[in-house]
């Protein structure tokens, strides 16, 4: 028989393991470490941002909505003015910088409406960091066009690779009826002006469309071709719980959808527009690596915007853990493109 004694130490010492067990998987699901350009840092209570499947993902391509705040009421809009907190100038800096150590090669500022905070004067000094301080390939800007001054340009163009004006209707009622629009202010004369703008300081010049029910019908081929952007990105309409759809969302754009079948006619028709780059609810949900205004990454892939802790507090490398960014999607979308204007080889 086996002592009582020996069978005490046996029972204790086993316990003992199973503890050291229990603390030792603890502390691995705690304290993961990511290893980035060969600097190994401590992560607490995160997932790992490097696993089997390969490297941690760089934030190659970041849009960052640092104001929501806008002086239109398009009835799809997703991103809407919820709060009006804009980060002071100095934090806003300091975050793009750990964005451009963390491997960020192009920043495209959006809103909300960007030009409104100061006057542009805020988003020309971000311009001018990256580009300048930061040494940034492509700066880019999504705006509505309708609050920027000639003045902008002159003091800031330079430093700018993208501006984006989104139209989404070459009628005047439908741009009312959508909500594109600021009382009687003509919204293609905005748009017009600004292409030539973009011409004359050396400034590639893209349109931004979403195509939805009022204008889903409608021949945008000529205008485009007009026009002449180096892209025209097409959006389908997407729904987004808190912004635009649900009880707590500021905008009901359920009226505003159209079906896959719908967007994609509209893209058959249109397919003799070169620079046309479609984008489905799909690719949008997953393949953008969206900042708020709080410098939060925003995971859309469950049809509302989750928001990670800020890359002020904890770092890139935590924060976009909890993007839902597919970095696949992004390349298959063409999401890397040549995105300076010193390798475009425009005419200006």
């Amino acid at each position: 028989m086996v002592p009582m004694v020996f069978l005490q130490v046996f029972s204790t010492i086993k316990s003992m393991i199973l503890s050291l067990i229990s603390i030792w998987r603890d502390w691995r699901t705690d304290q993961k470490v990511i290893t980035l350009g060969g600097k190994a840092t401590s992560v607490s209570g995160t997932l790992d941002a490097e696993d089997e499947d390969g490297p941690a993902t760089t934030p190659t391509s970041v849009n960052y909505h640092f104001t929501r705040k806008c002086n239109y009421k398009c009835g799809f809009c997703f991103h809407t003015a919820k709060t009006s907190f804009v980060l002071p100038l100095e934090e806003a800096m300091k975050g793009l910088k750990l964005l451009k150590e963390s491997g960020m090669e192009k920043i495209n500022f959006s809103g909300g409406e960007p030009f409104l905070h100061e006057k542009g004067d805020f988003l020309g000094k971000l311009v001018q960091y990256c580009k300048v301080a930061l040494q940034l390939p492509s700066v880019s800007i999504v705006s509505n066009g309708s609050m920027i001054k000639e003045n902008w340009f002159r003091k800031y163009g330079e430093h700018l690779d993208i501006l984006a004006v989104s139209c989404d209707s070459f009628d005047e009622d439908t741009n009312q009826l959508i909500g594109r629009t600021q009382g009687r202010k003509s919204h293609l004369d905005n748009l017009y002006k600004v292409r030539d703008w973009c011409r004359q300081y050396k400034v590639a010049f893209k349109i931004n469309s979403v195509i939805n029910t009022f204008n889903v019908d409608e021949e945008m081929a000529e205008q485009i071709t007009h026009l002449n952007p180096v892209r025209w990105k097409v959006f389908q309409c997407l729904l987004i719980y808190g912004e635009n759809a649900g009880e707590d969302a500021l905008r009901e754009a359920e009226r505003f959808v159209i079906s896959p079948e719908q967007f994609q006619d509209f893209l058959d028709r249109h397919s003799s527009v070169t620079c046309l780059v479609p984008e489905s609810n799909q690719k949008m949900r997953d393949s953008y690596l969206i900042l708020d205004e709080y410098m939060r990454f925003l995971d859309c892939r469950e049809g509302r915007k989750d928001p990670s802790k800020s890359i002020l507090d904890v770092g890139v490398e935590e924060a976009i853990c909890f993007s839902g960014f597919d970095e696949k999607m992004f390349l298959k979308r063409g999401g890397k493109y040549v995105w300076s204007k010193a390798d475009m080889m425009l005419e200006w």
